[in-house]
Formats: structure tokens, C-alpha cells, sequence
């Protein structure tokens, strides 16, 4: 039996999520409310994806090569963490529990990280 067959321990992920979820539902009253209806899961891709593109901008103001109004480590703080909000909507929409799969991932690339390291590094 993994770790991941136990009992799931709530971690920060998990608080994170919650969260997320909870400013969701505000986003969902005020759209319920102004346009009649809740966003559908493409409009929130679209949210998503036109977050994650300005964050590529920041990068490129944080780097100097772009020119932005307002504080760049302020922008790019705030781009980076409403991504990971997106992240947490998105996933829940999906029926995906983020947090498992996120811990999942890490450790299914951490695996791979290590084994690689033991072929370059006998």
C-alpha cells in the first residue's frame, strides 16, 4: 500500500483549494446576477489562458525587454498566484481533485528525476 492509499493528510494544497473555491462561488453570485448565468468551462479556459499569457509578458518586463505600468514584482506575484487560482476552478470543474494530482505528478516526476540521475550518476 503507497502512502497515497492511506488516509489523505490535509495539507496546504488542500487549504489552497478550498479557497479557491470559495472565491469562485463570489465570482458565481456576481455572474449570476449580471449576466443571468454562471461562466461555462470554456470561458473559464479562456480566464485561464489570458492569465498565463501576461504572465509570459511579466517575465519579459521583470527581464527588462517589456515595458508595463505598475510594479512588476506586484504584477507578476498577483498574474502567478491567479493562475494557480484558475488552476484549483478549472480542476474542480473537471472533477479532478488538484491537490492529489499535483502531489501525484511531483511524485511520478520525482521519480523519474531520481532514476535519471542514478543511470547519469552510477
Amino acid at each position: 500500500m503507497s502512502d497515497h492509499d492511506a488516509a489523505p493528510e490535509y495539507s496546504a494544497l488542500d487549504t489552497a483549494n478550498s479557497r479557491a473555491l470559495q472565491i469562485r462561488a463570489l465570482y458565481e453570485q456576481i455572474e449570476q446576477q449580471v449576466l443571468g448565468r454562471t461562466w461555462t468551462l470554456p470561458e473559464l479556459a479562456v480566464g485561464f489562458t489570458h492569465d498565463a499569457a501576461y504572465v509570459g509578458r511579466l517575465v519579459l518586463a521583470a527581464e527588462g525587454t517589456w515595458d508595463i505600468e505598475g510594479d512588476k514584482g506586484t504584477e507578476l506575484e498577483h498574474k502567478l498566484a491567479e493562475c494557480l487560482w484558475w488552476s484549483f476552478v478549472l480542476a474542480e470543474r473537471l472533477g479532478i481533485d488538484a491537490p492529489r494530482a499535483f502531489e501525484d505528478t511531483m511524485d511520478r516526476i520525482e521519480g523519474g528525476l531520481r532514476e535519471t540521475l542514478r543511470r547519469i550518476n552510477p
